[in-house]
Order: C-alpha cells, then sequence, then structure tokens
C-alpha cells in the first residue's frame, strides 16, 4: 500500500502542525486497509510527525521513519568523517540528521544544506537535462558542503536524479542509498518480529492511492518500478 500527498506537496513548505495532520490522517487510511507497519517514506514527515504517526498507530501496527536508519547507517560507517545532507527547507530546518547521527557518533561531521527547488523539479518530470545538471551543480557546490566525504539524499525524491549527482561529484563522494538502507532496516525488524513473509513469491498487490492524481507521479513510478501499474485517486480531506 502507498499512499502519496500530491494535493500538499511539497511538505517541505508546509508547517509542522499541518504536516502532523496530513500524517495522522495518511496513517489510519493505511491501518484501515489492512497494512502490517508504517513507513513514513519522506523526511520531512519523518522529522515533524514521526511521534504523532507512532501515538496514531498505537499497538497497531509498527512505525519506522526514513531518518533513523539512515543516521544509524552513517554512525556505523562515517565514523570521524564529514557527511553532507540535502534536502527540504522543513528537513534542514528541523537538524534532525544532525541531531540523529550526533546521538549515535558525535564525531561525525554533518554539513547541510537545503535544496528546495530540486522537489518540485523531479515531481514535475525535469531531471537528467542541461538545466536540471545546473541547479543540481549549483547547490552541490555550496560551500556549506566543501570536504563532504560522503551525501545523504535527504529527500525521498531525490533518489531519481542520483545517477545525475554522482556524474556532478565524481569518485571523491560517496552518495548514499537511502532506499536500500531503510528497506533493510524495515525487513530486518519485520523478521525479527516475525512478520515478514516467507517464501520467494511475492505475498499480495500492490496498491497506489494518490490524494491528487497526476501524471508526473505516474512516469516517475514507471522509472522506479519498470513495468506500468494502476493509480487511484483518494481525496481523504475531502470525506
Amino acid at each position: 500500500l502507498y499512499f502519496g500527498d500530491t494535493e500538499h506537496f511539497p511538505y517541505g513548505e508546509k508547517s509542522p502542525e499541518a504536516i502532523k495532520h496530513y500524517a495522522i490522517r495518511i496513517t489510519n487510511f493505511l491501518i484501515d486497509r489492512g497494512c502490517k507497519a508504517v513507513v513514513i517514506a519522506c523526511n520531512t514527515a519523518s522529522a515533524q510527525a514521526t511521534a504523532e504517526v507512532e501515538l496514531t498507530a498505537g499497538d497497531r501496527v509498527p512505525v519506522f521513519n526514513v531518518v533513523d536508519p539512515i543516521a544509524e547507517h552513517v554512525a556505523k560507517t562515517w565514523s570521524g568523517h564529514a557527511v553532507g545532507v540535502i534536502g527540504t527547507k522543513g528537513t534542514i530546518a528541523s537538524r534532525v540528521y544532525v541531531k540523529a547521527i550526533s546521538r549515535l557518533d558525535r564525531t561525525v561531521k554533518v554539513r547541510s544544506l537545503a535544496t528546495p527547488l530540486l522537489a518540485p523539479m523531479i515531481e514535475e518530470g525535469f531531471y537528467n537535462n542541461t538545466i536540471s545538471k545546473a541547479v543540481i551543480r549549483g547547490y552541490l557546490e555550496h560551500r556549506n558542503l566543501s570536504g563532504m566525504e560522503a551525501l545523504v539524499l535527504g529527500c525521498t525524491h531525490y533518489p531519481l536524479i542520483r545517477r545525475e549527482v554522482e556524474e556532478i561529484l565524481g569518485d571523491g563522494v560517496k552518495v548514499l542509498d537511502p532506499p536500500a538502507i531503510v528497506a533493510k532496516h524495515v525487513r530486518g525488524e519485520l523478521d525479527a518480529r516475525g512478520q515478514l513473509h516467507q517464501g520467494d513469491t511475492p505475498s499480495g498487490d500492490d496498491h497506489f492511492f494518490l490524494s491528487d492524481l497526476s501524471d508526473s507521479f505516474a512516469k516517475s513510478a514507471r522509472r522506479f518500478f519498470r513495468r506500468s501499474m494502476t493509480v487511484e485517486e483518494m481525496r481523504l480531506w475531502d470525506q
């Protein structure tokens, strides 16, 4: 089950109170549909609404955010090094990565930069071209990120431009893979709880819901999954 709140995108420009309201409503929708876990697959929502989502879920399902697994990975593998983080204004202003990583390892030097143009650009499918590369390069060459040895793509849109980021940074900076890190963490937790599906074949179907149906989402989703899919509009706030 996937719910994308395209009606209120981008979350990075919203108030914490608004984000909490949206996240609670979406959480109840997913649980009512029978999910066995909730992953807050948005860095800004993870920063602003994890506690509220956990309270909403209660003991019905476990809740995972995308920040903590990445912070654990950075602390484990980049101790004593400089690690950059790019994300929305909301994510960077919250200092959620700085706090989470510092709690685990104070020797990691976290260098953060808000990159607000990237998510809307990606959402509109405007990447892998000369202009998008110029925008990305402008951010990556900012002095705030100077000297970084690894980079966290602190927005779930950003893996779609990972190739461009790697081309610009070259071999001197390791671009981390947040989706793989988070997926491995969630899989491990579900396995430990005895909730992981056993067997080689999928146990269910994929269902995609958007609060406001958009062609750009379908294009991006096809790039992720490399197949066509059905996306249903679900206007939660009209109900």
